[in-house]
C-alpha cells in the first residue's frame, strides 16, 4: 500500500509535465503547477499542456496556477529550472508543512553561489527532507511510457524507499543511493560535456573525437564529484555516466543540439532566440567551473565550454588549446612528468 498518495510537481515544462504522467500512471493524485495561464488552462480543458509535449494527453492530472494548492501534498517534485530554484523555494517557503519531503528533479549548478540544488533547497527550505531524482531521461519517452531507469538519492534510506514505491513504475525504474552530492553532480556536469559533445559533431570532428570528449569529460565529472564529496562508484551509475551518455550523443538533448548548432557557425544568442526549453548547461558552464577553480579541480574541457559560451573564446581556439595539452595518464597514473609539453 502505499504511503505517499497525493504529489505536488511545481514546473509544468516538458520534464516536469513527463513526470506528471509517470506519476499519474504510478497511481499518485497528481497536482501539478505551471507558471504559464495557458498551460493551466490547456490541461484543464482537454489534457494537454499546449507549450510542452503537447502530443502527450495528461489523464487526472490537476493543473493550477495556486502554488498552495500544489504545496498541499505527501510529497512535492520541484523541476523548475536550477537558475530559478532558489526563488521558488522562498515562494514555497511559508506554504510548506514541515516535515513534507522535497523531491529535486532539476540538474544543475548555481551560478551566483556555486552551490548544488540540495545546498540550495536546505537554505531556503530547511523544514523539507531532501532527495534528488536524476538519471538518463527524455521528457517525451518517459511521458509516453517508455522503459527508463532513473537514480533517487536521499540520505533517509525509508524516506527513499517512500518516494520509489510513490514514482515507480513497471516503465519508470528509480534505482535507490545515499549519495546525494554524488547523483548531483552527474546531473548538472554532463549537461556541460553534452555541449562540447555537440560541437564536435557540428564541427564535424569525427566519432572519434566524440568518444574521447565523452571518457574525459567522465574523468572530469569524478575528479569534481569526488572533491565534493562523492562516492566515485555514483559517477558510473545512471545519474552520471548513464546521463551523459544520453544527452552526449543525440539530437534529442537540448545541450547537445545547442553545442551542435554553435559547432555549425551559429552564435549562442541566435541559438536560444529561437527555443522556450532551457539548456542548463549554457548556465552551468560557468558554476561547473566556478566550483572546480574553489575545490583546486582541473577541468580542461568544462573550461573550453565556458570559454566558448561566456567568455568569447572561438571555437579553433578552444579545441586548439584543448589539443595542445600536455600528454598524461589515465584514471589517476601519474602519467609522463618528463614529456615535453604539447
Amino acid at each position: 500500500m502505499k504511503t505517499m498518495n497525493k504529489i505536488g510537481i511545481i514546473g509544468a515544462g516538458a520534464w516536469g509535465t513527463a513526470l506528471a504522467a509517470t506519476v499519474r500512471r504510478a497511481g499518485c493524485r497528481v497536482t501539478l503547477w505551471a507558471r504559464e495561464p495557458e498551460v493551466v488552462a490547456g490541461i484543464r480543458a482537454d489534457g494537454r499542456n499546449p507549450l510542452f509535449l503537447p502530443e502527450v494527453r495528461l489523464d487526472q492530472v490537476e493543473a493550477t496556477a495556486d502554488l498552495a494548492a500544489a504545496a498541499d501534498a505527501d510529497a512535492v517534485l520541484l523541476v523548475v529550472p536550477a537558475q530559478f530554484l532558489r526563488g521558488a523555494c522562498r515562494s514555497l517557503k511559508p506554504l510548506w508543512r514541515p516535515g513534507t519531503p522535497a523531491l529535486i528533479c532539476a540538474k544543475g549548478i548555481e551560478t551566483t553561489s556555486c552551490a548544488v540544488m540540495s545546498e540550495v533547497l536546505a537554505e531556503e527550505l530547511p523544514m523539507a527532507p531532501v532527495a534528488v531524482l536524476s538519471g538518463p531521461t527524455f521528457a517525451i519517452e518517459v511521458a509516453k511510457g517508455l522503459p527508463t531507469a532513473v537514480t533517487l538519492a536521499c540520505a533517509d534510506t525509508a524516506l527513499g524507499q517512500r518516494l520509489v514505491e510513490a514514482v515507480g513504475t513497471p516503465s519508470f525504474r528509480p534505482y535507490l543511493t545515499d549519495d546525494v552530492i554524488g547523483t548531483e553532480m552527474g546531473g548538472a556536469v554532463k549537461n556541460v560535456l553534452a555541449i562540447a559533445c555537440g560541437v564536435v559533431e557540428g564541427r564535424g570532428l569525427g566519432d572519434n573525437a566524440r568518444a574521447a570528449l565523452i571518457t574525459r569529460g567522465l574523468a572530469e565529472l569524478m575528479r569534481l564529484a569526488v572533491a565534493k564529496g562523492a562516492r566515485p562508484s555514483t559517477c558510473m551509475g545512471l545519474s552520471g555516466l548513464g546521463d551523459l551518455i544520453l544527452t552526449a550523443s543525440s539530437s534529442q538533448s537540448r545541450n547537445y543540439s545547442l553545442g551542435y548548432a554553435l559547432g555549425q557557425g551559429q552564435s549562442l544568442a541566435e541559438i536560444l532566440a529561437g527555443r522556450r526549453s532551457v539548456a542548463e548547461g549554457v548556465a552551468s558552464a560557468a558554476s561547473v567551473v566556478g566550483l572546480a577553480a574553489r575545490l583546486g579541480v582541473e577541468m580542461p574541457i568544462a573550461a573550453a565550454v565556458d570559454g566558448l559560451l561566456h567568455r568569447g573564446i572561438g571555437i579553433e581556439q578552444s579545441i586548439g588549446g584543448l589539443l595542445a595539452r600536455p600528454f598524461t595518464g589515465e584514471l589517476g597514473f601519474p602519467g609522463l612528468a618528463s614529456a615535453p609539453s604539447r
